[in-house]
């Protein structure tokens, strides 16, 4: 969708509430729509094949075009910045954009929440070198410990060992705590939910089941291939003690619980799990993020079918005022609360809603 300036209305970050009344807190930038990996869930290799059309170079927003809508969003009120894809360490000099972004504070003086989402497939060369650019934490993909089961789902036969090693070298470095997310498909990898528990408990990383998600149009999404959460937790508690912890801030997507110690409280040795149930659980009241394509397109929502234009907006010589104003009008229209009006509708009824693909926006 096409923007047009704005008139220079001076929108102040304490005033960014959209039409629910949910403030604008975090911002997820995609740096790039190429992956190593072939997830069917997000990338299947049908789609995603040697012959596909990615975007050009010249489509794609510079660091410096980054920098500058990001100061925008900051001045709005975002306070967390995450870095997606694709998979963003494959874009060329990463660390330069996160040297960039680490130096951006809020307008109170504090400094912004950075962080990156990956499959881990570059950690053990990279870590290092993201942490001295400014990077604080990252959470990391992995599927399964089995390395045929996680093969069969990256599809392009990586191995385990190589992103546990990836983990190990990000906590090495202090990428902390460093988030593991499993997504669980009934019937593909649902044997791995307790072994993965185990292995990275009392490890430090805080590992979260998230469920299948209706993302896009590729990825054969159906409710039947969904393993709900619920189940999860059951299958977990009948192999080891857990307990709920409270919910972290507020807009946060996963349901905490701790490991128990004997007495039945939380042991913070042996670390927490997390679940996102995006599907059988909507979290859309309190959602206060928005997402920033690779190309420039502003999305209000994982599920939306249309962005709004900033690259066009950005290039055509608008001033800092003029994009900030745009942005505030965006996020002051926003309705979007799909997961919450998925559930209203009846198990088998099919969506016709065209939505943009994860690859393209991040998760």
């Amino acid at each position: 969708m096409a923007l047009t300036p704005g008139a220079g209305t001076g929108a102040l970050a304490a005033g960014m509430l959209d039409t629910l009344q949910r403030p604008l807190r975090d911002l997820r930038i995609s740096v790039t729509d190429r992956c190593n990996f072939r997830c069917s869930y997000c990338m299947p290799k049908e789609v995603f094949h040697k012959d596909y059309a990615y975007l050009p170079h010249s489509a794609l927003l510079s660091f410096e075009e980054i920098i500058q809508l990001t100061r925008q969003f900051v001045a709005l009120g975002v306070q967390k910045i995450r870095l997606t894809g694709g998979e963003p360490l494959l874009r060329k000099n990463i660390e330069l954009l996160i040297e960039k972004l680490a130096a951006l504070t809020t307008p109170d003086g504090k400094a912004l929440d950075l962080t990156l989402t990956t499959n881990g497939s570059l950690l053990t060369k990279k870590a290092r070198s993201l942490k001295d650019a400014g990077l604080q934490r990252l959470t990391v993909s992995l599927d399964g410990l089995d390395d045929a089961v996680f093969k069969a789902m990256n599809d392009v036969d990586f191995p385990v060992a190589d992103v546990l090693n990836g983990i190990e070298a990000a906590q090495a470095v202090g990428l902390g705590p460093v988030k593991v997310n499993m997504v669980v498909k009934r019937g593909t990898n649902e044997q791995e939910i307790v072994p993965m528990a185990r292995h990275f408990k009392g490890s430090g990383v805080i590992l979260r089941y998230i469920e299948f998600m209706d993302v896009g149009a590729t990825n054969g999404w159906r409710m039947d291939d969904v393993l709900p959460s619920g189940e999860v937790l059951e299958r977990l508690r009948a192999e080891m003690p857990l307990v709920a912890l409270r919910k972290g801030h507020p807009g946060d997507t996963a349901q905490r619980y701790g490991h128990a110690d004997s007495q039945g409280q939380h042991d913070p040795s042996a670390g927490e799990l997390g679940f996102i149930s995006s599907v059988t659980q909507a979290f859309c009241g309190d959602c206060n993020r928005a997402r920033l394509s690779t190309e420039g397109q502003l999305y209000l929502c994982l599920f939306a079918g249309q962005g709004h234009d900033l690259r066009s907006l950005l290039r055509s010589g608008a001033s800092e005022e003029q994009l900030r104003d745009a942005i505030a009008t965006v996020w002051g229209a926003r309705t979007d609360r799909y997961s919450a009006t998925r559930g209203m509708q009846p198990p088998d009824a099919g969506s016709t809603q065209r939505r943009v693909e994860m690859s393209y926006i991040g998760g």
